[in-house]
């Protein structure tokens, strides 16, 4: 089985190419399709020098049409079997392809890898040369020299020790303690609760994994969403007969930066998703992720602290 790798991107070119150098990596190969989602950076030039070290086909949006738009038009330019999702911010390790494709040895599955970030990065636009980002010069420049350059990840050190990336990573797409929970909660119904109804609630934006066929057959993403996408198709997709399955050792590390965007302020995406899909579960959703926060204001005989409990609230109701 063939993979390609399609990566949505846009303006973060200088942390693109390093998403592209872990790509080059990989023990297994695969062809890289980057959605270049309307840049006003150098992503252009970035993705022009990486096609010396992938297999890479570039698909360009004049303006932005958000996540869902800029990876259903990577599915359609991917020539695959089967296609693996990653963010322009985010390192694949060497078995990241490999450990995808191995798990869909098994049909009617989509596979979930492991999510981690690397936290030292939020400063700096571009990891390897410690470029910080607008406005942060001068908290940047009080940093110790030896903080500085803890903050540095670099191409060499990617292609030769990413047994040192790896070091500096921790669980979850974004740092936090509720990160933390919601990634570690949803590797375990994965693991430990192979029948849950509720599994497409732990597939992840970036580091999941589809065969083609069964991912044009469900429509690929909804593009009137643009946050929480993925949980939306893993639903129409376990609808169609699939599982989600935990992919063990497929590790992505998403390089994080200032600005982060919280389901439960942005709360436009549940009204979409719950007119497409009026069941419970849907709106008990809010309820699990505020449960898990460390400041919390649910009840505590309302939280919500798992799926098996999601599931179960969502049967009541």
């Amino acid at each position: 089985m063939r993979a390609s790798v399609v990566i949505r991107t846009k303006d973060e070119a200088r942390r693109l190419r390093l998403t592209l150098t872990s790509l080059a990596a990989q023990t297994v190969s695969a062809q890289v399709v980057v959605v270049n989602d309307g840049s006003s950076d150098d992503t252009r030039e970035v993705v022009r020098e990486a096609a010396d070290w992938v297999d890479l086909v570039s698909v360009e949006h004049a303006s932005a049409r958000g996540r869902s738009a800029a990876s259903n038009a990577g599915a359609r330019a991917a020539t695959g079997d089967l296609l693996i999702f990653l963010d322009g911010d985010t390192l694949a390790n060497p078995q990241f392809v490999e450990r995808h494709v191995a798990v869909h040895a098994t049909a009617g599955v989509a596979g979930r890898g492991e999510t981690f970030h690397i936290r030292s990065t939020r400063l700096v636009r571009d990891p390897e040369t410690l470029e910080p980002w607008p406005g942060e010069e001068q908290t940047l420049s009080q940093r110790p020299h030896s903080e500085r350059e803890r903050m540095r990840i670099t191409r060499d050190a990617i292609l030769r020790d990413f047994a040192s990336v790896d070091r500096r990573a921790s669980p979850g797409i974004y740092p936090g303690s509720g990160a933390r929970r919601v990634y570690e909660l949803e590797m375990d119904a994965l693991l430990n609760h192979p029948d849950s109804s509720v599994l497409w609630a732990a597939a992840s934006g970036s580091n999941f994994s589809v065969e083609r066929a069964h991912f044009l057959e469900a429509g690929g993403f909804l593009e009137a969403l643009d946050l929480n996408e993925h949980r939306e198709l893993a639903l129409r997709l376990c609808a169609q007969g699939l599982r989600v399955v935990p992919v063990p050792g497929a590790r992505t590390y998403h390089l994080i930066h200032g600005a982060t965007r919280n389901p439960l302020e942005e709360r436009a995406w549940e009204d979409i998703f719950y007119r497409a899909h009026p069941v419970p579960v849907v709106k008990l959703l809010p309820v699990l992720w505020a449960s898990l926060a460390p400041d919390s204001t649910i009840p505590a005989d309302e939280r919500i602290l798992s799926l098996p409990e999601l599931e179960a609230a969502a049967a009541r109701c």
